[in-house]
């Protein structure tokens, strides 16, 4: 610690705690415009607003979007083009208190994917990483709102 360290954990440790851990220090480490509040985001002709757990659709239909979904497409928007695990997911969606099936985590894609992609069997949105997880991909877009 008196050569800099911000932490440190004991042999045997628990595998949950250095994610834990290892995420705090993540987010301690972003810069202010990093942590902006994420309210809204457009993905091809819908949007979704994440306050009101809305799914806007360009023919003025609105899909109320569980806790969840909302709080899956927040994550996965804000680590857009990095494949995010499925210990990530637990971690930040579920919170560890409750152990969803694999198939669990998987139908919340395949939902995403029948709401946002033209084409569900050839996906351009929401991808699966074969032993990872899954990774969000949207190199179009650049319209994210931080107003609220």
């Amino acid at each position: 610690m008196k050569k800099g360290a911000d932490d440190y954990l004991v042999k045997p440790f628990n595998l949950e705690e250095l994610i834990l851990r290892v995420g705090n220090l993540i987010r301690r480490g972003m810069k202010p415009e990093e942590l902006k509040e994420l309210n809204s985001y457009t993905i091809g002709d819908k949007t979704i607003y994440f306050n009101s757990y809305e799914l806007h659709h360009a023919d003025g239909t609105v899909t109320s979007l569980t806790k969840k979904e909302t709080m899956l497409l927040k994550l996965l928007i804000e680590r857009r083009n990095e494949a995010v695990s499925r210990e990530q997911i637990l971690e930040t969606v579920w919170n560890y208190d409750v152990y969803p099936s694999t198939r669990t985590i998987d139908n919340f894609i395949l939902t995403f994917r029948k709401y946002f992609e033209p084409d569900q069997k050839h996906p351009i949105y929401f991808h699966s990483i074969r032993g990872v997880g899954y990774k969000f991909t949207d190199n179009n877009n650049n319209n994210e709102s931080s107003e609220g």
